[in-house]
């Protein structure tokens, strides 16, 4: 019986033994016609969860064993905005243990909910009204994408007696309509984000743009991955994260020096629309 298999194997009975607290003979028909349902239902959701997970890591150990990498340089972060607690917690039934959020008032009412065993990074625009309520739940923020949103973290880190973990958001692309130091920007800067006391800058991360072949975000990888490697060389500092890589490209980011793949519509499915989920505010 494989890993997916046994979780769902498990869940069934658990719901089974819900189901026989309640005899069967004072049941009505149409309660016990909806529990089978809502068994069925749920055993399915488990399945999918569990067995795209199985796939996913497959799909990382092919493309690391291509290039020559180690299976252990590689970590996935199953990206659950937007997404119900719920499937957070068949995620981390499967083995599953980095989420990402990209919404500080979501991750706020989501995170309560699920065991402490879950880590949580930080993958979305952080809004400087935020810092505050976003920096005791994250061990990691992957879009520090400004001087001045860095300054405000560490001063805020300041005050509440943190040290964050962060990594430089890059728009390596050039694109208007993203966010982002620019490679040369960045070059300039660099030297002052390094300097605030209480950010411990890890490495870039990068989103290529929109493409119908996976193959066409590898230049944009292995810019990011020239750049790491200058600035690390330039001013004399380890960065050994590069978060780069989704659902539809993170075999190639993996080829191209990827240590975080930032993975979820491969694993939970298409998002949960805002109606039939709670606590999801932009944040």
């Amino acid at each position: 019986m494989g890993f997916a298999s046994e979780i769902v194997a498990g869940t069934r009975r658990r719901l089974a033994l819900l189901l026989n607290k309640r005899s069967p003979r004072r049941a009505p028909v149409h309660w016990l016609g909806a529990w089978h349902k809502r068994l069925y239902n749920y055993s399915q959701f488990v399945t999918s969860i569990a067995e795209n997970l199985e796939r996913v890591r497959t799909q990382i150990a092919d493309a690391a064993a291509k290039c020559g990498r180690s299976l252990d340089d590689v970590e996935l972060i199953a990206i659950s905005k937007t997404h119900e607690a719920e499937k957070v917690r068949t995620a981390l039934d499967a083995g599953q243990q980095i989420f990402g959020e990209s919404r500080v008032q979501e991750a706020r009412a989501k995170i309560p909910l699920l065991p402490s065993s879950a880590r949580w990074h930080f993958v979305g625009r952080l809004q400087k009204n935020k810092i505050r309520h976003a920096l005791p739940l994250f061990e990691l923020f992957h879009s520090v994408d400004s001087i001045e949103l860095a300054r405000e973290m560490n001063r805020i880190a300041d005050e509440e007696g943190l040290h964050m973990r962060v990594l430089l958001e890059v728009n390596v692309a050039g694109e208007g309509s993203k966010i982002g130091f620019a490679p040369d920007s960045l070059r300039a800067e660099m030297e002052r984000l390094l300097d605030l006391p209480r950010l411990s800058v890890e490495g870039l991360m990068t989103i290529p743009p929109l493409a119908p072949e996976p193959e066409a975000s590898r230049k944009y990888f292995s810019a990011l991955r020239d750049l790491r490697d200058q600035l690390a060389a330039q001013f004399q500092v380890k960065l050994p994260q590069l978060s780069m890589g989704m659902s539809d490209d993170f075999p190639v980011a993996i080829e191209e020096g990827a240590t975080l793949v930032r993975v979820g519509t491969a694993i939970f499915g298409k998002r949960t629309p805002a109606r039939l989920r709670q606590g999801n505010v932009d944040g």
